[in-house]
């Protein structure tokens, strides 16, 4: 006999969640379905270690596969801000069952499904969610059944051995489709807005891309995107499923949430929301990739981008100040006509009213005061000039260029800034870096040794340090 579905004590587990009420209803909704799904309250440990309380569901699902009914096993997190947040999903495989790594399911069990990548309130609900995890799982089966102990070793070793040969086989073959052609360029915009767009038509024009996704995100299909759609340009693919991003050499993220909520922190907060979705989807589909952040606050969500996707911080990194730096060292020569020799200023530090020009080159070709009139006038210049999302897009295109063809030029880009200028705090701010295909390679170190550099980039890592804090990553 099954139990009755009590409310009230799941009302009172859920005493932190902010939107209580909701994710009761929701839950009672999914024990119609679902009646054998049995809930308690547990700790999850996040990728970047931090841990939370959060209520988790477990039961099984009953699959079809080749004419035969499994009942796959499955776990789902349901975070505090659900329903405006997907729940995490794995699989919870028994003993006696393994993990088929796949499209959908990666080797630690978690579950990647469009569902929950264009999960949004209150369209997106658990009973949905489940059965479409029914119709992905008919397909491919995620599950397989380990024979008992002592045949398990012969076939571990097998499958060992085949992995082994299936691998030098895999090597030679690579390289002998390089020779015949080189290999693929794919890069993949995410998100549809202005932004998306505009680095979609800069990285298509540049011609860097053999193969561009833009993965539209949004609910209806907007007028650029539709255009986009209507006017095809060559390599250029609209998708709405993140898989369709597999193997990228770059994902560039351009998605903003437009909270219309009160404070800085909650349109913040409604960003890492989204980005708690997408980004370990996104990096799980292209493993080896660099993902370039333009979402706004760019240090920030580079920040966030980082800790969700457990990439190595080489190969997570923001657009930055790569557009003030070229701006100004354009002012500076063509519109100022200053004759540099050998020496570069560069924009660093936050985007924004704190960004601050730093010089690097021969220290003794010009004088302390006339470098620091030099740039005031630059920035003074550069002060009137907006960033208009193509501008932000003709940027991003020459990152990219200097990522997937490995050309090893100097970019001023939101990186790891821990150990640079005294800052000891886990914050993203922009320095002149050498980029190429395996991301960020080096940091170029100022020459000077500047008080009021060190002082305003040490300000700016307090502001964002206290900012990531509050924040619910």
């Amino acid at each position: 006999m099954e139990m009755e579905f009590d409310c009230e004590g799941l009302r009172r587990l859920l005493g932190k969640y902010k939107f209580r009420d909701l994710t009761v209803e929701e839950l009672k909704n999914v024990n119609m379905f679902f009646p054998h799904f049995r809930y308690s309250m547990d700790t999850y440990v996040f990728k970047d270690s931090s841990q939370k309380d959060l209520l988790n569901f477990t039961g099984t699902i009953p699959v079809m596969y080749q004419g035969n009914t499994y009942n796959i096993p499955i776990r789902l997190w349901i975070l505090d801000s659900h329903p405006f947040a997907p729940p995490i999903c794995f699989l919870k495989p028994t003993a006696n069952m393994g993990v088929s790594v796949g499209k959908h399911v990666d080797a630690q069990g978690r579950i990647y499904l469009p569902y929950l990548q264009n999960w949004s309130h209150p369209k997106s609900v658990i009973v949905g969610l489940i059965k479409e995890m029914i119709a992905k799982f008919q397909e491919e089966l995620p599950l397989y059944s380990l024979p008992s102990s002592d045949e398990a070793r012969q076939v571990d070793l097998l499958a060992y051995i085949a992995k082994i040969t299936e691998g030098v086989s895999d090597i030679n073959s690579k390289n002998w489709a390089n020779h015949e052609h080189k290999t693929v360029s794919k890069i993949t915009v995410v998100g549809g807005g202005d932004l998306g767009i505009a680095c979609t038509l800069a990285i298509s024009a540049k011609g860097i891309a053999d193969s561009l996704v833009l993965l539209d995100l949004s609910e209806e299909t907007k007028g650029g995107v539709m255009d986009l759609d209507i006017f095809n340009l060559p390599n250029v693919e609209i998708s709405k499923d993140l898989s369709a991003s597999a193997h990228s050499k770059v994902v560039i993220f351009t998605v903003n949430s437009l909270g219309s909520s009160q404070s800085y922190l909650d349109v913040v907060q409604s960003n890492v929301d989204m980005f708690r979705a997408l980004v370990p989807a996104l990096g799980h589909y292209s493993q080896d990739g660099v993902l370039l952040v333009a979402s706004q606050p760019v240090e920030i969500m580079t920040y966030v981008t980082w800790k969700l996707s457990a990439f190595p911080a080489n190969r997570v990194i923001g657009i930055g100040c790569n557009l003030d730096s070229q701006r100004l060292q354009y002012i500076i020569t063509n519109v100022l006509k200053a004759q540099l020799s050998g020496k570069q200023v560069w924009v660093i530090g936050e985007q924004g009213e704190d960004k601050v020009p730093t010089w690097s080159g021969q220290e003794e070709a010009m004088s302390h005061n006339s470098q620091v009139q030099l740039s005031n006038r630059a920035m003074e210049v550069l002060r009137v000039k907006g960033q208009r999302s193509w501008s932000v897009g003709l940027s991003v295109a020459d990152l990219v260029d200097s990522i997937v063809n490995d050309k090893k030029k100097v970019h001023s880009v939101s990186i790891l800034a821990k150990g640079y200028y005294d800052i000891n705090s886990e914050v993203f701010l922009s320095l002149p870096c050498i980029l190429g295909s395996s991301g960020v390679s080096e940091v170029i170190q100022s020459t000077m040794k500047e008080d009021t550099v060190t002082e305003k980039l040490q300000s700016s890592a307090s502001t964002i340090h206290g900012l990531q804090q509050q924040l619910k990553l």
